[in-house]
């Protein structure tokens, strides 16, 4: 199993990264009640050898770039690839609304750019298709900022396999962040396509929030390893494919450490089969 995944020559990460998406208020709305502790949360990932964190202008909105960006000002010998998405609005707690109209997604580029304190982003994922926009246009704009330096690389988050390919005529796409974990795998043909074009392939909600904890299955094969339920969730998803990259996120320094182990634990071939059975 490789820990590491390549996206260029400059940019190579370990595998197993942090989703900043919990450091917000009920309903990824308004900011965390605690701050300080977000940030220190993020400083333990990091300290700890993560190097990739996904984050989105649409957690809180921004308060969760905020936390970002005060953790990598602590840690300013880290070199961390930030993955950010636009293309999502928020009018309320739980409320998400895509929206592509290019001049929207420049600015909130820029917003990004501006709240991470970043003056590039590596991966720039466009957070949600506004099926009331063309696809070029949506891609083009982001391709047009990739052209002046502002973004690196480009990504997509919960597209199909046509859609995939649509974009990649556009620009090349490095990243696709769609729902997957143990037991809902309905995108496995997109899991598949991002292997053979090595895409890196981020798989959201990948502990189920807590869903997967309830399976006899994957409790028995924990005790067998000493590790929790999520970890091995996390451990499957890691032997599963070479290009998944998880990003579990949680606002406890103590259950980002326990994340982070998942990785050392090396799932037998029978284990590993028995998990695959609890798909939907």
């Amino acid at each position: 199993m490789e820990k590491t995944f390549t996206f260029d020559s400059d940019l190579t990460v370990n595998r197993l990264g942090y989703g900043t998406m919990q450091l917000t208020g009920d309903g990824v709305w308004g900011p965390v009640a605690d701050p300080d502790n977000a940030v220190k949360v993020i400083e333990t990932a990091i300290d700890h050898g993560v190097n990739f964190i996904d984050t989105a202008d649409a957690y809180g909105p921004f308060y969760a770039n905020l936390y970002l960006r005060d953790a990598l000002k602590n840690r300013p010998d880290n070199h961390v690839m930030v993955a950010t998405k636009v293309g999502n609005t928020r009018q309320g707690p739980d409320v998400w609304t895509p929206v592509g109209v290019p001049a929207y997604l420049r600015q909130q580029v820029e917003m990004n750019l501006f709240t991470l304190g970043l003056d590039h982003i590596d991966l720039l994922q466009l957070h949600r298709v506004d099926p009331n926009i063309p696809l070029a246009d949506q891609i083009g704009v982001l391709k047009d900022m990739q052209d002046e330096g502002k973004i690196k690389h480009i990504g997509l988050s919960q597209v199909s396999v046509d859609q995939l390919k649509e974009a990649t005529a556009i620009a090349p796409i490095v990243s696709v962040q769609n729902m997957y974990n143990l037991s809902n795998r309905q995108d496995e043909d997109v899991l598949d396509y991002a292997d053979a074009h090595h895409i890196a392939f981020i798989p959201w909600f990948p502990l189920a929030t807590g869903e997967l904890i309830k399976d006899a299955t994957l409790t028995n094969i924990a005790q067998k390893y000493n590790a929790s339920p999520a970890q091995i969730a996390l451990a499957w998803l890691l032997k599963r494919s070479d290009v998944i990259l998880p990003i579990p996120g949680t606002k406890s320094s103590d259950h980002e450490l326990q994340n982070i182990q998942a990785q050392d634990i090396d799932l037998s071939q029978a284990d590993f089969d028995a998990l695959k059975a609890l798909a939907k």
